[in-house]
């Protein structure tokens, strides 16, 4: 059995903005990371820093389709795969899922986990997009070390 984490939200905001606000550096560092070496763009490989550690994590197989689709591994085991979709009132459904671990009791625990770290990007993403709101500048300072 494989495991897969999901997590979905609806963004008050035009597809092309949203997939934008997903590849490009310059408004991810406002919601989800501190740093990366370079947008998401298909056949390229980035590094991504997060404020709350200290590991930097390499973004390989980067796959994004016109507007609509973004895939990447940054755990050898699993895949992440974002997908978009036009609302009929011009809005954007954003999901993302993440599987590729076999089940057992650590990798159950992975899931779960990165579920909610997934709907926790998704939460960040919409308040920055929508309303110009950074929800992690200091949301995981008690995660440093």
């Amino acid at each position: 059995m494989i495991l897969e984490s999901k997590a979905a939200i609806q963004v008050q905001k035009p597809i092309k903005e949203v997939f934008d606000g997903t590849v490009n550096p310059e408004k991810m560092t406002k919601y989800f990371i501190s740093e990366s070496s370079g947008r998401l763009v298909t056949g390229d490989e980035v590094i991504w820093k997060f404020p709350e550690f200290k590991e930097q994590f390499p973004i390989t197989h980067v796959k994004t389709d016109k507007y609509d689709a973004i895939s990447f591994v940054w755990d050898p085991e699993t895949t992440v795969n974002i997908t978009l979709e036009n609302m009929a009132d011009g809005s954007t459904l954003v999901k993302v899922n993440e599987k590729g671990k076999e089940f057992n009791e650590d990798n159950l625990n992975w899931a779960l986990e990165n579920s909610g770290g997934w709907a926790n990007f998704l939460a960040c993403l919409k308040a920055y997009l929508e309303y110009g709101i950074q929800l992690r500048k200091g949301a995981f300072d008690f995660m440093r070390k």
